[in-house]
């Protein structure tokens, strides 16, 4: 098997108290977000425009497709410092069209709006904002292509790239159905690249996607999974040309994970276990059924699959590594390993990242802290990881962090775009003002500008790294999408 990043998208939309996670775990309550990919759509229960438009980042980024890591890894370092050097500012985008697109009739969708998520696929960088309009832009002429809003009313809350048949996924909600359910809708790349959104299809028409309903999906396995809370049938779909390959209609699951080539089946717990199932994710087969022992009158904080281990952890209880294979338990104290508001998994290296109080760390499946970063302090407090992205061999990861510089630091409005070693946690590379100003040629200063290149550092909504091009995208606050070149 390939090695590969979790790539699994499930957005998320806001119950009536606010932002809601992946779902409910066991017992009521909310694991962390699973940043390494799913991609999961939850509906909303409340009518509120302003929960309704909260898309929980947490669970937002980040999409990855199959990759491998055969090449040797010292040479894989070396390169890596070659290849983020002279990085230069050279474009800027604008999500926001002062003119006001013509078909758009809700006045929010006219007003400057932050950058939420980025995508580039095919030469195009796609621009997801927080209003709900996106915009594609073409990296070759340097111009917005289209908007992907089709119809008047249409607020798009997420985006998906599917490789396996070179078309963007958009999900949406709209306000004739009073913002209510998901709609989800397949458009080819090509058709994007001539400037007709228009000329995409609907997906998934036959499911009821209100809350707590949503679709999530997952690039590693090249499946969809639909919840629709309507009738409590989950269904699992073929990513490749979207037929349906089975179902499961069972009112007891509280909640699905996927690992590769497998599902863990998560039920409503008793007093004192929580009962699991391990499902073939192609066929829906059960491989194995079992109850996990719990303490009494603690909530649960999360229960994840990956491969064969299986993690749980209690509320103020330690971390269990359980191998299903054969039940054998490690623990890990729980002053060692505290709940993370997030994970990224990386399959390939057998290795987990966590984030907790703007701090990344690295863990192996036997509990032990593999990687403490030496310069990665993480901008946003909330994990907001559509402002991380990890590279296809796993090797690096790439976020934006407070500058610690002694000249930015103290200003505190702009930031610096980090790369890191994940292996050895050293700092490979960083994009902060000082070296983004000196890097620029006369040519590009004249284009760009000092101010430009100071406000493209502060704030900074969204990241992006298009490993085929050697980009980074950024988009921040005011709407407005960067590239680096290195």
């Amino acid at each position: 098997m390939e090695g590969f990043v979790s790539s699994r998208r499930r957005i998320t939309m806001a119950s009536s108290g606010g932002s809601s996670g992946s779902g409910s775990g066991s017992s009521g309550s909310r694991p962390p977000p699973q940043c390494g990919g799913r991609r999961r759509v939850v509906a909303t229960k409340k009518r509120d425009r302003t929960n309704l438009l909260s898309v929980n980042n947490s669970f937002n980024k980040i999409q990855r497709r199959e990759i491998s890591s055969k090449r040797h890894r010292s040479f894989s370092v070396t390169n890596s410092v070659h290849r983020f050097r002279n990085i230069r500012l050279t474009e800027q985008y604008d999500t926001h069209d002062p003119k006001g697109h013509s078909s758009f009739v809700l006045p929010f969708l006219m007003k400057r709006a932050k950058v939420i998520e980025i995508v580039a696929a095919r030469g195009i960088v796609f621009a997801l904002a927080s209003s709900g309009v996106c915009a594609a832009f073409s990296r070759d002429k340097n111009k917005r292509i289209c908007f992907l809003n089709i119809f008047p009313d249409e607020v798009i809350r997420s985006l998906f790239y599917n490789k396996n048949n070179d078309s963007l996924i958009t999900v949406s909600v709209y306000a004739s159905d009073n913002f209510s359910s998901l709609k989800c809708r397949s458009t080819r790349i090509e058709y994007i690249q001539r400037g007709k959104p228009d000329a995409g299809f609907p997906l998934f028409e036959s499911e009821s996607l209100k809350w707590p309903g949503f679709v999530e999906f997952d690039d590693v396995n090249g499946k969809v999974l639909t919840y629709s809370a309507q009738d409590s049938i989950y269904k699992v779909f073929d990513l490749k040309n979207y037929t349906l390959l089975y179902s499961i209609a069972d009112k007891n699951v509280e909640e699905i994970k996927i690992s590769p080539g497998i599902m863990l089946l998560i039920f409503s717990r008793a007093q004192s276990h929580v009962p699991l199932k391990i499902l073939s994710i192609e066929d829906g087969t059960v491989l194995k059924d079992f109850n996990h022992l719990l303490h009494r009158n603690k909530k649960v904080d999360f229960i994840e699959q990956f491969n064969e281990k299986l993690l749980v952890k209690q509320e103020n209880e330690n971390l269990q590594i359980l191998d299903v294979r054969n039940a054998e338990v490690k623990e890990v104290g729980r002053t060692e390993f505290m709940t993370p508001s997030a994970f990224i998994f990386l399959y390939e290296n057998q290795l987990f990242l966590t984030f907790r109080n703007r701090t990344v760390s690295v863990w192996n499946f036997r509990g032990e802290l593999v990687t403490s970063f030496e310069d990665h302090m993480l901008w946003h407090s909330d994990c907001n990881t559509n402002n991380i992205y990890i590279t296809s061999e796993q090797d690096l990861i790439i976020s934006f962090c407070k500058d610690d510089s002694d000249d930015q630091w103290t200003d505190g409005k702009a930031g610096s775009i980090n790369i890191s070693n994940i292996w050895t946690g050293k700092r490979i590379g960083k994009i902060n003002l000082s070296n983004a100003t000196s890097n620029e040629d006369g040519d590009h200063r004249s284009k760009i500008g000092g101010n430009m290149v100071a406000e493209a550092l502060e704030d900074i909504t969204a990241l992006y790294y298009d490993e085929e091009r050697n980009e980074i995208y950024t988009g921040n606050s005011h709407g407005f999408v960067h590239n680096r070149h290195m």
